[in-house]
Order: C-alpha cells, then sequence, then structure tokens
C-alpha cells in the first residue's frame, strides 16, 4: 500500500482513498479500512445508488475479459482474489440496506471480504451462451448484504472468461480495469505508448472560465432518438471484435493527421446511428450528443478505486461521408479545452452538499435525461501488454455499462493487445437494437479504413 499524507475528515474520506495495489506483489494482508463508520458517499456515487434505489433500475456494471487456455480452480482463483485484491479498501464498502428518500446515502465498512461469497462459478442454473450468462448477471442487482461486487468464472468457447460486477456506486470503469490488471500476472514488458496529446489530468486548479464554462455545460443540448424511452429488468448484449490492424488504419484516414481511437469509435457510432434510421427525423441538424466519460485522476492517483471521472457531450456529426465525419469528431475531442472541463465539472460535483433537495433532486433527473444526452458511449484501454491468468493469456475485454433513466441503449469499444471489443447493451424490449448497432459499428469502422 502506498502512504500519502491526506485529509482524514469525513469529507474527505468520501472523496479520496488510499486504494493503491502493491504492483505485481502479493500484499502482506487485509490492510484496515480508512473510512469512518457512516461516510457520506460522494455526490457521484450517491447518485448511482439513488437509480438503482429510488428510480428503481439495476446499476450494476462489468468488465468481461475472455481468456484462452484452461481455467483455473475455482479454489485458487479464491485464493488469488484474496491476496491480490485484499488490500483495496474500496472492496469492503457496503451500502446501506435500506433507503430513505430524504436521508443521504452513506458507505460503512464491512469485515474481511469473504471470497466464497464473492468469487462463484456462475450464473447458477443451465448455460447457454457467453452472451447469455453474462446478460442474465447484469441484470442482477447486487444485494447491499456484503459489499456490491462479485467475480464469475464463466465457461466460454476455447477457454473461458471472467466478469467482474458491480454497482455502479462502488466503482467506475477505470477502476474494473485496475483489478483486472492487479488479479493477472504480466508476462512481457508492455509496449512503449505514445505521449499524450494532451495531459490526462492537469494538476493545476480549474480556471475560473472553466468553472463557468462547465456550468453552462449543464444546458440542453441533446434531442430523444427514437429508442428513447422506459428502461425494463432485463438485459442482451451483442460483441463484435475489430484487429486492431483495422482499427489502425481508420485513424490514419485523415489527411490532417492521425484521428485519436476514440474519434473512430465516436464516428463510427454516429454512422450506425445514420444507417439504423435512428438518428431522428432531421439528421442533418444538430443535437444527436454522446455521454463520454472522461478519466480526472492525477497521474500518481492512476490505480485509486471508486467514481473520479467527469461526462463530456460530443457532438455526433451523420454527414454521409465518412471522412467528414471522423474529421469533425477528432477535431472536437482534440481541444484542450475539453480536458479543464472535465475537471471543473469533477470539482463542482465533488463540491455539492451531501443533502438532497428539490434542486439538486432535479438536476440528477435532468442528467439523466435523453434531452441531456443521446447516448453512452464510453471506450476503455488496459495500456498493458501480455497478461495472463495462470497458462491462459488475455486475449481481449469489454466494458459493460449500466443503462439509466430513459436509455434503454448503451455502446462501449474497450481495448487490450490486438483486439478492439465494440459492445451494444439494451433492454430486453430493444433486443434487436443490440446485434444491429454492433453489426454496423463493426462495419463503419472497416469503411473508414477505406
Amino acid at each position: 500500500m502506498t502512504e500519502r499524507t491526506q485529509d482524514t475528515s469525513p469529507d474527505a474520506l468520501a472523496d479520496h482513498t488510499t486504494d493503491l495495489p502493491r504492483p505485481r506483489r502479493d500484499p502482506s494482508g487485509p490492510q484496515p479500512v480508512p473510512y469512518a463508520a457512516g461516510i457520506a458517499m460522494p455526490p457521484l456515487d450517491a447518485w448511482f445508488h439513488g437509480q438503482q434505489s429510488s428510480e428503481h433500475l439495476c446499476m450494476t456494471a462489468g468488465l468481461l475479459a475472455w481468456f484462452e487456455g484452461p481455467p483455473p480452480p475455482l479454489s485458487e482463483l479464491r485464493e488469488r482474489v484474496r491476496r491480490r485484491w485484499g488490500a483495496f479498501p474500496r472492496l469492503r464498502l457496503m451500502p446501506p440496506a435500506a433507503s430513505s428518500a430524504s436521508a443521504w446515502p452513506r458507505w460503512t465498512p464491512g469485515p474481511e471480504v469473504d471470497t466464497a461469497a464473492h468469487v462463484t462459478a456462475g450464473p447458477e442454473g443451465r448455460h447457454t451462451t457467453l452472451e447469455a450468462d453474462t446478460a442474465l448477471l447484469l441484470a442482477r442487482p447486487l444485494a447491499p448484504v456484503r459489499p456490491p461486487w462479485h467475480l464469475h468464472l464463466l465457461p466460454s468457447p476455447g477457454g473461458f472468461a471472467l466478469l467482474i460486477r458491480v454497482h455502479h456506486a462502488l466503482l467506475d470503469g477505470k477502476s474494473l480495469v485496475t483489478l483486472l490488471r492487479t488479479l493477472l500476472d504480466v508476462t512481457a514488458a508492455p509496449p512503449p505508448r505514445a505521449a499524450a496529446r494532451r495531459p490526462l489530468a492537469p494538476s493545476a486548479e480549474p480556471t475560473r472560465r472553466a468553472l463557468t464554462r462547465a456550468l453552462t455545460d449543464v444546458l440542453p443540448k441533446a434531442r430523444p432518438l427514437p429508442f428513447h424511452g422506459p428502461v425494463d429488468a432485463r438485459r442482451v448484449l451483442s460483441f463484435e471484435r475489430v484487429p486492431k490492424a483495422t482499427l489502425s488504419a481508420a485513424r490514419d484516414t485523415l489527411p490532417s493527421g492521425r484521428a485519436s481511437t476514440n474519434a473512430v469509435f465516436l464516428a463510427a457510432t454516429a454512422a450506425a446511428l445514420r444507417t439504423a434510421g435512428l438518428a431522428g427525423r432531421w439528421p442533418q441538424l444538430p443535437g444527436i450528443c454522446a455521454m463520454v466519460p472522461v478519466d480526472v485522476r492525477a497521474a500518481e492517483d492512476a490505480d485509486v478505486l471508486g467514481n473520479h471521472y467527469a461526462t463530456i457531450r460530443v457532438p455526433l456529426p451523420t454527414h454521409r461521408r465518412p471522412a467528414r465525419r471522423l474529421a469533425a469528431v477528432d477535431s472536437f475531442t482534440r481541444r484542450a479545452a475539453l480536458q479543464g472541463r472535465a475537471q471543473a465539472q469533477a470539482l463542482l460535483v465533488s463540491r455539492t452538499r451531501r443533502r438532497h433537495g428539490r434542486l439538486t433532486d432535479a438536476l440528477g433527473r435532468y442528467v439523466a435525461s435523453p434531452v441531456y444526452s443521446s447516448l453512452l458511449c464510453s471506450s476503455l484501454a488496459t495500456h498493458a501488454g501480455p497478461l495472463a491468468l495462470g497458462a491462459a493469456p488475455l486475449v481481449a475485454v469489454s466494458g459493460l455499462p449500466t443503462l439509466s433513466t430513459g436509455h434503454p441503449v448503451a455502446v462501449t469499444m474497450s481495448l487490450h493487445g490486438a483486439n478492439a471489443v465494440v459492445a451494444v447493451v439494451t433492454d430486453h424490449h430493444h433486443r434487436n437494437l443490440a446485434p444491429r448497432l454492433s453489426g454496423l459499428i463493426h462495419d463503419e469502422i472497416h469503411a473508414l479504413r477505406l
């Protein structure tokens, strides 16, 4: 565990943890939990908790990892989890067993993690396909009788899969990648990473201009699309793999330089919406915005668990010409000011009072609505070299986001090694959209490279 000097007031402990792993070493044992009993949840944690407790939506998110090779014995997997995840205090936090509409939710530290309860071969009953098993588990809320996370060992053709399942109030997507990397073994040094076009997390305090812009970003920018509406209790998943070489070729199609991987993903998603007839009645008009999560952790806190991100709304152009779409998205996402706006938004949210009020509750409902954003489009990468569990190498990963109020469709792209995985999550009512959209995004990425 890395020791750092920190503010130990309740609000500070709610915003920060010392959840830094000891890379590639087994911790000496469970560490003291740096949370006093009954710490008020930070606003972002509380928002996800409220979505499930008051809006009756399942806020279970996940990370699916595919392996080629023999699966580990369940007893060995549990012991590995105990040794490698035992040093994360965040994984011992428990939400309130019951929620009141007026009471602000609070985290409480639980006992040492019971790996027999948290690490299982699932789901129970007859197995069908990996997609169906994962969808079934993603639709199950995590009970508050223990810390809200679970690791499942699942059968998969040619090997096996691991599904990390969490309540989104506990962890974000970057946290899930941190857990996976900590659990696995490094079999070779990671390839050198190209210098970022802009810092991931500026160390300076956001400027007054950035804070003002973050406030104005709350204004409506999106419009409802044909699929927006109530979200039912079941989930449907569809995956498409895209070779890294294909993605790289698509990035090189810009005359002005190389596009970002995320720009390729967003431009292909915009095209898929148009092709599927989901861009609305007037696709030439602006107003289709993707909600894109942006990690705001400082470099020294890269492995801290929790919810540490802000969202930027990126316009999804539906021009007919692929190169024009890609250029528009890449130009917008290249703006250095976007990262400052994300930092400012995260700061404003973190300073929100831990109490319910008419204004804050109404703002929460608005941010979850299709008027605020048209579609969740998230991406993640392991940024690692070859990883393995025993003799089985990790070949691909996929982030699995939650669905929120009025949003029955979400899209992700995840990168590891030679593969990118496009995943579409829908509710059961919109089940036909899952394979259709994932296939169209796959095809549009291929089309961009031509």
